[in-house]
């Protein structure tokens, strides 16, 4: 028997509960793993909430990242052993491998050897973050050195590590926030300049940061009522990927910003990485490079305990953190 997080039903972090349930061997196409250390996502907590792209078939389980030693492997994979040290790209079902919990199976295909340089709790805050930023920015949107980038929601755990990716490719990142109370932890993690766009005219200092051209890509998780200002940040020919929908109130479309400055408008999907078997090792490989020299490092905010995944989701809404939630199994 082992300790499996699941809910019963949609609602606050209370819905969150810890059984005892045996979990069955892997399947022929999976690993079965003894798990170390969580990363929490916030596609997690709109799962829970039911704000999601994928429902619930309630008792359901849920996570989508995880850390920790392989007990166990199906019959027809090869190339991973148990005993390996290893962490998972997040599947494409949150509640079929939810990877909240001591025991996991995932798919053989997203379970990865990691650096050897990172901890159980830092491993499990890679793939997610990565992914994400890395499909949309250099996979699709081909950022590349001297690109201005703006970054928003700047203190998530994806934002970061888009900072952290566009550096890598030298490009020039402006990380935009509510207010200012972040700054200098935005700028410690990489960014190169910060907005507070409630205190700030996020297109007026854009502007004056790229010489009145403004930045060829936006990177943006929330659209809503910024969504205006942020498309006219963009030069001629610029790019919005939008890459989430966090804020509750309506999207107003600006179309005469849209067609005077030419604009692409993304919707992307990290599931778009990991449904393309090439792309998913070109990812692989750009990650594991940067996290082996160093350019990529998870910023953990906090840690917590299992029975603690209550407070751990309670945090993470509360978006007074600057990097990733983890718990630790």
């Amino acid at each position: 028997m082992s300790r499996i997080v699941r809910i019963h039903e949609y609602g606050n972090a209370s819905v969150l509960k810890i059984e005892n349930l045996e979990v069955p061997a892997p399947a022929s196409d999976e690993v079965q793993i003894a798990v170390k250390a969580i990363g929490i996502n916030r596609a997690e907590v709109m799962f829970r909430n039911h704000a999601y792209l994928q429902e619930a078939e309630f008792p359901s389980r849920l996570g989508y990242e995880a850390a920790g030693v392989v007990s166990a492997i199906g019959s027809g994979v090869k190339d991973i052993n148990k005993g390996d040290a290893v962490s998972i790209v997040p599947p494409l079902d949150i509640a079929r491998w939810g990877t909240y919990g001591e025991v996991v199976n995932v798919p053989a295909r997203l379970v990865v050897k990691h650096a050897k340089n990172l901890s159980f709790e830092k491993a499990a805050a890679v793939w997610m973050q990565y992914v994400t930023a890395w499909g949309a920015l250099v996979d699709y949107g081909k950022l590349t050195k001297g690109d201005f980038l703006i970054v928003t929601a700047a203190s998530s755990s994806v934002a970061l590590a888009a900072i952290q990716i566009a550096r890598m490719v030298g490009a020039i990142v402006i990380a935009s926030t509510r207010t200012s109370n972040k700054r200098q932890a935005l700028i410690d993690a990489g960014a190169h300049h910060v907005v507070a766009v409630d205190e700030e005219d996020i297109v007026q200092r854009v502007m004056e940061i790229t010489g009145g051209v403004g930045a060829r890509l936006a990177f943006d998780p929330v659209v809503g009522p910024s969504f205006d200002k942020l498309a006219a940040s963009l030069a001629r020919g610029g790019t919005l990927i939008q890459y989430g929908a966090l804020s509750p109130e309506p999207t107003p479309f600006p179309p005469f910003t849209v067609l005077g400055k030419s604009l692409t408008l993304r919707g992307y999907l990290y599931s778009e990485v990991v449904s393309d078997d090439a792309a998913l090792e070109r990812a692989k490989d750009f990650i594991n490079g940067g996290l082996e020299s160093g350019a990529l490092a998870p910023l953990i905010a906090k840690i917590f305990r299992l029975d603690q995944i209550q407070e751990a989701h309670l945090f993470l809404e509360s978006n007074t953190q600057v990097g990733k939630v983890i718990v630790t199994v």
